[in-house]
């Protein structure tokens, strides 16, 4: 497979606003209609410049995945569904160690199993919890954190 790994483009935007919402449409069931449209407000409007954006391109040169990162801790980490299972995510995490070294951190809704899963088998740990998420919403997170 000859996917790139590109740093953020706006000339991408849009297609990144879609590839989290339908990811997030796929994988946070548990998420309320009127959290799903105020999560998608803030993606769409500036959450995507406020991190190091990492883009995953598939050969026809569409995105079809992006980490977002601050410092060492991952921010944001979506890929279509249609590529769900293939290697992105886990491309752009090696990404990100290569860049930042190996202990990254990140924040996982409790509800999304599947999120949960794939940092366990990429050698995540759990160090914590809270019960709000980042705006405050009830929707708990675990902190994960990899420790080399």
């Amino acid at each position: 497979m000859s996917n790139l790994i590109v740093p953020y483009q706006e000339k991408y935007h849009d297609q990144l606003v879609e590839i989290w919402y339908q990811a997030v449409v796929h994988t946070h069931k548990f998420l309320a209609e009127q959290d799903l449209k105020f999560y998608r407000h803030m993606v769409q409007n500036g959450a995507l410049k406020e991190v190091e954006i990492w883009i995953e391109l598939a050969e026809g040169m569409e995105a079809i995945g992006f980490i977002g990162l601050d410092e060492t801790k991952i921010e944001m980490l979506f890929v279509d569904p249609n590529c769900h299972g293939k290697g992105t995510g886990r491309r752009l995490i090696q990404h990100a160690e290569k860049l930042k070294g190996p202990n990254l951190r990140v924040d996982v809704n409790e509800q999304n199993d599947g999120a949960n899963a794939f940092y366990k088998r990429l050698g995540f740990v759990r160090t914590g919890r809270s019960e709000l998420d980042g705006s405050g919403r009830p929707y708990p997170l675990l902190h994960l954190e990899k420790i080399s």
